[in-house]
């Protein structure tokens, strides 16, 4: 399908979501950047224009505010009625599907002529979450100015596809716990192998704490990181077919339904939680696994008399330290904007470590750029210094339009397996089952793609 009949489609799937809102951010002799953000981040990103106005004082920014719950249809809107804004913020897992519509603007040439990106300086696989294999991305014409040529390379990093966006805010998956907890319980370090883990969580239950874990059934992070700790991939053949009959994802499904037959952890929901934070305070669970915001959480809902008492540690892995997710939202430059070279300036002038830094005190966010942890205050912050840990060693989910859909699937079917007790083998029967269905549309327009002329 080529990029017309592709927003013909988007069209008559949103017909009817445009609003009146998204009409006015179109009106004709507008010349301020259009820059889409969304949650808390579009609340504050504002204050950190001043210098670049300053800096750039012929490129003027409007930030647009959408809600999270909202802006993924509104941003299929907008591609489908031609009214995409210049830049916007994207959760990473989002940029696959925007990509295959030919929604998004190749940023390598761009970066390779504005020389201040350095890809060493990402997370690894922070960095590949912003890479489409070139298979599954569409390469329509664009709009507007072109990118200037000669200058000579950046730094390449990694490489892997086309680079479609670049990582502004991180998130990863560890373990948040009760050292004193486990230190009761004759655990002095946190173990790196699950094998050590197993052993402390066995510990625990003999020192007092009946369910030392906590593991919702409704969240699919833990598993998914314990998948990706596993030398396989979770989709074979390029993204054609799901993988979870392979040994890899076996192991790690294994090792997370074994948590809750040994009474390692509670077979229930977040929402049966009351207060996470004030049973993480009583000791109702020593351990459970969550991102950087539960810092500033912990901090600010647990009493003086704890602050000491808890720390963060990277994950375990099955024979070593372990791998765990790559989240967070990056920023793109969509293809249709006739501003694109100061679109990438706005993307530069963002990128920077100094800038990151600014963002991270105004919203907790962690910085992509590993040259931004090296200063203060991340450089004296032993809690967070352990997602720095942990980020290198983080792992991109497969690159497909339909991995959101794959990822709550998995959580469904585990859930159902530790509930109803189910095989390993049934589970994964299941769970590939539904994944290959998911995938189904795709293997047909990639075949149709292969036989297509050039």
């Amino acid at each position: 399908m080529n990029a017309a009949g592709t927003r013909r489609a988007v069209l008559r799937g949103a017909a009817g979501a445009c609003t009146v809102a998204l009409a006015a951010c179109t009106r004709r002799g507008d010349r301020a950047l259009r820059f889409w953000a969304m949650g808390r981040e579009g609340e504050v990103v504002g204050e950190l224009l001043a210098d670049f106005a300053r800096e750039q004082p012929g490129i003027a920014v409007r930030v647009e505010q959408l809600p999270w719950t909202a802006a993924h249809e509104k941003l299929l809107t907008a591609f489908a009625g031609n009214a995409t804004p210049d830049v916007a913020q994207l959760g990473n897992t989002w940029i696959a599907e925007l990509a295959a519509l030919g929604a998004l603007e190749p940023l390598q040439p761009w970066l390779e002529a504005e020389r201040t990106i350095d890809a060493a300086d990402y997370f690894d696989g922070i960095w590949r979450t912003n890479q489409v294999d070139a298979a599954q991305s569409t390469t329509s014409r664009s709009s507007g100015d072109t990118p200037p040529s000669g200058g000579g390379p950046a730094r390449s990093g990694s490489s892997g596809g086309i680079l479609y966006g670049l990582p502004w805010y991180v998130d990863t998956r560890l373990l948040f716990y009760r050292r004193d907890l486990f230190e009761r319980a004759g655990v002095r370090t946190m173990p790196d192998t699950w094998a050590g883990l197993v052993s402390a969580l066995d510990a625990l239950q003999r020192a007092g704490t009946p369910h030392p874990l906590l593991l919702p059934v409704n969240e699919f992070e833990p598993l998914l990181a314990f998948a990706l700790q596993g030398d396989e991939p979770l989709l074979r053949d390029g993204g054609r077919f799901g993988n979870f009959r392979g040994a890899s994802f076996r192991r790690a499904l294994g090792f997370y339904m074994a948590r809750f037959a040994s009474g390692h952890a509670p077979s229930i929901s977040a929402g049966e939680i009351a207060n996470l934070w004030q049973e993480f305070g009583r000791g109702t669970f020593a351990a459970y696994i969550s991102g950087p915001w539960n810092i500033g959480e912990l901090d600010r809902r647990l009493p003086a008399s704890l602050r000491d008492s808890w720390a963060t540690a990277p994950l375990p892995g099955p024979n070593g330290p372990g791998a765990s997710t790559a989240g967070g939202s990056s920023l793109v430059v969509f293809k249709q904007s006739r501003r694109r070279a100061d679109a990438v300036r706005l993307l530069a002038y963002l990128s920077r470590p100094d800038v990151q830094l600014r963002f991270h005190a105004l919203t907790g966010d962690l910085p992509p750029r590993r040259s931004a942890w090296s200063r203060a205050p991340l450089a004296g912050d032993l809690r967070a210094r352990a997602f720095a840990t942990q980020l290198e060693r983080a792992k991109p989910s497969p690159a497909v339009p339909e991995w959101e859909r794959i990822a709550q699937e998995m959580q469904l079917v585990a859930s159902r397996a530790v509930h109803d007790r189910w095989s390993i083998e049934q589970a994964t029967d299941v769970l590939d089952a539904r994944v290959d269905g998911f995938l189904a549309k795709r293997r047909w327009m990639l075949e149709r793609a292969a036989r297509s002329p050039a």
